[in-house]
């Protein structure tokens, strides 16, 4: 296996300049930087991460707080984040929280104490006062991804903007009985994103004179299971029924498909859906959403922690993420 002398010979530049490069660290421009990663990977070269932290008084590892593994959004900025990360030749710590709040107490006041990280990624979590404060006596870059955070900065999408152009794009086919799939996430979670679509959702209705049925605004816990069986409670309750349905996640909006099928409805002739995501599966189910790039927002909040990490001006406020609609074979004009 070679060591940094080897690569620095290999390119004919310095130790300093092939540790600057493969840190991602400034002052080395994009050709030098190009052939020391190369040059690395040719010859094997694996960066000691214990001599690095020493020279810089770093760990060279990034915190990731994730609610859980399960869940295709979580999944996709984990894989952006990695890739921003490995590229600085940055490690990548993953705290776990299993969907149980009560391993927060581990993460924030074990793990995190031990100031085995340089810095702090977030996935659609909030933070009590306390794990604020624990957060500021360490100094710590901090930021979310998916929602905003009171006090904090986050990169994601306009969560209002994005349901009202969803739910206006149902209105526009001539729907007036929509009903919205969403409600609130798992405790400790960021509530912003539930709330933020279900306004957007109201205010597409209010704006275009169109009243929300309170029995037709239910909890799917973005979960294909959850929102099916909240899907399948709504068509089988007496009085009439909604011609389509805005879901706050393509997963839940697959759970509203299968619905349909369970009783007998055909998408979207019977029953319209969209989504938000633009999920893998989404076009295998025809599914009409409002398309993000959670891997491109992963990479993105690595990439201001890591410049902030090498000197850059720490970045004051947010990051609002494109969406697009992207019209399939789910949504279609009431018969």
């Amino acid at each position: 296996m070679a060591g940094i002398e080897e690569v620095a010979r290999a390119t004919g530049v310095s130790t300093a300049t092939v540790s600057r490069a493969l840190r991602g660290l400034p002052n080395v421009s994009d050709k030098t930087r190009a052939a020391v990663r190369r040059a690395a990977d040719e010859l094997g070269y694996v960066a000691s991460s214990s001599a690095s932290g020493l020279a810089s008084g770093r760990t060279l590892a990034m915190g990731v707080v994730v609610p859980s593994v399960s869940r295709w959004f979580y999944t996709q900025v984990l894989e952006g984040v990695d890739a921003e990360l490995r590229s600085a030749s940055y490690d990548m710590i993953l705290f776990n929280l299993g969907g149980h709040r009560g391993d927060r107490e581990r993460v924030f006041h074990r793990s995190i104490l031990r100031k085995r990280t340089d810095a702090l990624l977030a996935l659609c979590l909030d933070f009590t006062t306390e794990e604020r404060e624990q957060l500021a006596t360490l100094g710590h870059p901090t930021i979310v991804v998916g929602g905003p955070v009171k006090g904090l900065r986050s990169v994601g999408i306009d969560e209002t903007s994005t349901a009202y152009t969803a739910t206006s794009h149902l209105i526009s086919l001539g729907h007036t009985a929509i009903a919205h799939l969403g409600g609130e996430d798992e405790e400790g979670l960021n509530s912003q994103v539930p709330i933020g679509r279900l306004h957007g959702f109201k205010d597409a209705m209010r704006d275009a004179g169109l009243p929300v049925r309170p029995e037709w605004v239910i909890p799917g816990g973005f979960s294909l299971p959850e929102s099916r069986a909240a899907m399948n409670r709504l068509l089988d309750a007496d009085g009439p029924r909604p011609t389509a349905v805005f879901a706050g996640s393509d997963e839940m909006a697959f759970g509203a498909i299968l619905a349909a099928g369970d009783h007998g409805l055909r998408v979207p002739e019977d029953l319209s859906v969209i989504g938000i995501d633009d999920h893998d599966y989404a076009a295998g189910f025809g599914l009409t959403t409002m398309a993000q790039d959670p891997f491109e927002q992963g990479a993105t909040a690595a990439r201001i922690l890591l410049d902030e990490l090498a000197g850059a001006e720490p970045r004051t406020g947010s990051v609002r993420s494109p969406v697009s609609l992207v019209i399939r074979s789910s949504t279609a004009p009431p018969r």
